[in-house]
């Protein structure tokens, strides 16, 4: 017999993706753009034009065999230095190229940190909202999934809710900054607050719990937000890095982890990851990328247009009445459903050819998520969309 549990979450497709393909087949039917789809993050602003060029001068003066040929398992050396060289640069902590592990993108370095950490019956805090693939990481590290909620109404880091979900089976927190779905950044005295609960509970218990830092979206902050480095606050961290937003890369699949040379055994949870890589799969990212990476690690995508989006579709569903979190990073808007099963919200926006993407599988209930990379004219084209679903409801 296969794997009953592999067939499960092969036949449970993410939401986000099911909605996606729904759109496919609806712009097919009545045309493009009159559908609205607001599912999938996916960047609309192009890859910096440094990244085309260093990929033609790359093909263009690189002996073929050699730049489609394997690396190391664990990553090019030159592409690890310059990366951690940039992070010394950037946020004035100190790592080696021996404490980076190339991989494919963010969901890959999720994967292996978990698996690389994780026992058997451990838990990890995964902070509502969150990336539904979490669950799915988790469980695969033979781990349980711990659902703690952030703030109402800022999404900011609920601490004393945190602090009553440690115990002693706690192996790690998850902490998505940008965080997706609700575009909140998580303030940097939270973080320091985080970082002395656990050391309290580190002391406690003589066990260690480790902050996975979960990063596609640092560079895409607005106004003079800045993301905390958490490495630098808290030693037991590891980062999961993908350059799919920052460089509009989402279909190159290439990031890395960073153990914090600072954390509790670093030495052998990277050993630990190297095996995890190596169970799943997953040596060797791909050559071509980590040698773009290598000449572009540093470039902050323009990130104007995200901008402009976001006042946009916020100001106006505001205006509308609706309620929403204020987003201070990556590209998406948090909203208020306007009845408490979000399912059944997002089934009537579809009356409006608006796709929403229902919070349920983000861990909380009666929100609905807005991906607004997407064009300018979409979005202004969907705001008479969403006054008619507004005033459906409001006429109920």
């Amino acid at each position: 017999m296969i794997s009953q549990r592999m067939l499960s979450i092969g036949k449970s497709p993410s939401k986000i993706r099911e909605i996606f393909e729904y759109s496919r087949k609806r712009k097919a039917q009545i045309g493009e753009d009159k559908v609205f789809d607001f599912s999938l993050g996916n960047p609309n602003i192009p890859a910096p034009k440094k990244v085309n060029e260093v990929i033609t001068d790359l093909i263009k003066t690189t002996d073929s065999t050699a730049l489609h040929g394997y690396t190391s398992a664990v990553g090019d050396m030159d592409t690890r230095k310059t990366i951690a060289d940039n992070i010394k640069k950037r946020f004035c902590f100190e790592c080696s190229a021996d404490n980076i592990y190339m991989t494919c993108g963010a969901a890959a370095s999720l994967e292996i940190t978990l698996k690389a950490i994780c026992n058997r019956g451990d838990e990890v805090i995964a902070l509502a909202p969150y990336f539904p693939e979490y669950k799915v990481f988790i469980e695969n590290a033979e781990a349980t999934t711990v659902e703690v909620l952030c703030r109402e109404g800022d999404m900011g880091l609920d601490i004393e809710a945190i602090k009553g979900a440690l115990n002693g089976k706690t192996k790690a927190i998850i902490v998505n900054s940008p965080n997706n779905p609700s575009g909140a950044v998580f303030a940097e005295k939270d973080i320091k607050k985080l970082a002395e609960i656990l050391n309290e509970h580190n002391k406690k218990t003589g066990e260690t719990v480790y902050i996975i830092c979960d990063e596609p979206y640092r560079e895409i902050v607005y106004g003079d937000i800045v993301v905390p480095y958490i490495p630098s606050i808290y030693d037991h961290t590891i980062v999961c890095y993908s350059y799919s937003k920052s460089l509009s890369l989402p279909g190159e699949r290439i990031g890395y982890i960073m153990v914090s040379p600072k954390a509790r055994d670093s030495e052998d949870i990277y050993f630990a990851v190297c095996g995890a890589g190596r169970v799943s799969g997953y040596v060797c990212a791909p050559s071509l990328m980590q040698y773009v990476v290598n000449k572009c690690d540093g470039l902050l995508p323009d990130i104007e247009k995200y901008a402009k989006n976001r006042d946009l579709i916020y100001n106006s569903l505001k205006e509308i009445g609706f309620e929403a979190v204020r987003p201070d990073g990556a590209f998406y808007l948090f909203v208020k459903a306007l009845e408490s099963d979000a399912v059944k919200f997002c089934e009537t926006a579809k009356k409006y050819e608006l796709l929403l993407v229902p919070s349920d599988s983000f861990g909380i209930k009666g929100y609905v998520r807005i991906a607004y990379c997407v064009s300018y004219e979409q979005i202004k084209n969907s705001i008479p969309q969403f006054k008619k679903l507004f005033e459906d409801y409001k006429n109920r």
